[in-house]
């Protein structure tokens, strides 16, 4: 088999495995709206984050893997404090201000964000005309946002672009590190960096009246602990060290149209033209960034 083969098997794998990556991740925020509709954001952050954490570091005693080494030590609490708590938390807090669906339109900018670090902290370097398509397709985040009144939510728009940078922060360290590490042992490492600080705020924020949380809140919190906080990673990690941060980075342009239809069936929440404008545009651009991306 060729070495030009292999690299097209690998960017396929990648592609794939991030696909299945973003389908599970698009359910993030409509999960979300439902477990904080019932719970504080922050009890939900510090929940999800030691659910996933115990449940990692169970697969991680039963598989005996060996623990990273010095090095990777800084990279793993970047991905801790990017996708572990940053991006969770920050998202979280948003959604008190905004709806699940107008959120979700942010998710448009974290292809770009990842693209950015994949370059500073990855040493991708993708052809500018890439830039150029990464570009309109914040833009029309941004404009959309702006065109629904940013004034109205300016707290919430603003958590949301905080998370979405700590979320790129965190998809790009990790893209590496599974590149060595591994990308399931990545997310795992990550989560149990977070346990010493998430067992105790567990019991400081666990809720007073933990017996007025519904089946819906249970649900939510139950679906970003296992799927969003986990097994997502698992599949997205690998798909970025196989086929390239850049690259395979760029179906997260697929996330908002996939959470757009979710928060519609799941929060009955109004989708509007605009939404679904903004995020056909998003998605458009995936076919420029794919070609340059390299």
């Amino acid at each position: 088999m060729t070495t030009n083969t292999i690299s097209k098997d690998q960017s396929l794998n990648g592609w794939i495995n991030g696909f299945i990556g973003v389908l599970l991740f698009s359910g993030s925020l409509p999960a979300t709206k439902l477990a904080v509709m019932d719970m504080d954001p922050i009890f939900v952050t510090i929940a999800r984050a030691g659910i996933a954490g115990i449940l990692a570091l169970a697969v991680l005693l039963i598989y005996k893997e060996k623990r990273p080494i010095r090095k990777q030590i800084f990279p793993l609490l970047l991905v801790s404090v990017g996708c572990v708590i940053g991006f969770p938390l920050l998202s979280a807090l948003a959604l008190q201000y905004l709806t699940s669906a107008h959120s979700i339109v942010f998710l448009g900018m974290l292809p770009m964000a990842t693209a950015i670090f994949g370059v500073l902290r990855g040493g991708e370097c993708p052809h500018p005309v890439f830039w150029l398509f990464s570009i309109i397709g914040s833009l029309l985040v941004i404009g959309f946002a702006v065109s629904q009144g940013i004034s109205a939510s300016p707290v919430g728009d603003l958590l949301m672009l905080a998370a979405i940078i700590l979320c790129g922060l965190g998809y790009a360290e990790g893209a590496q590190l599974s590149k060595t590490l591994g990308g399931w042992q990545v997310i795992s490492w990550a989560l149990v960096l977070s346990l010493p600080l998430m067992i105790p705020l567990f019991f400081i924020y666990f809720p007073d009246h933990i017996e007025n949380v519904s089946f819906r809140g249970w649900f939510g919190l139950g679906y970003i602990s296992l799927f969003s906080m986990f097994i997502g990673f698992i599949f997205w990690y690998k798909g970025l060290a196989q086929g390239g941060i850049s690259t395979v980075g760029q179906l997260q342009l697929l996330q908002p149209f996939f959470g757009l239809a979710l928060a519609a069936y799941l929060l009955h929440e109004p989708v509007s033209m605009g939404m679904l404008g903004v995020t056909v545009g998003v998605i458009l651009c995936v076919a420029g960034t794919k070609k340059f991306a390299k």
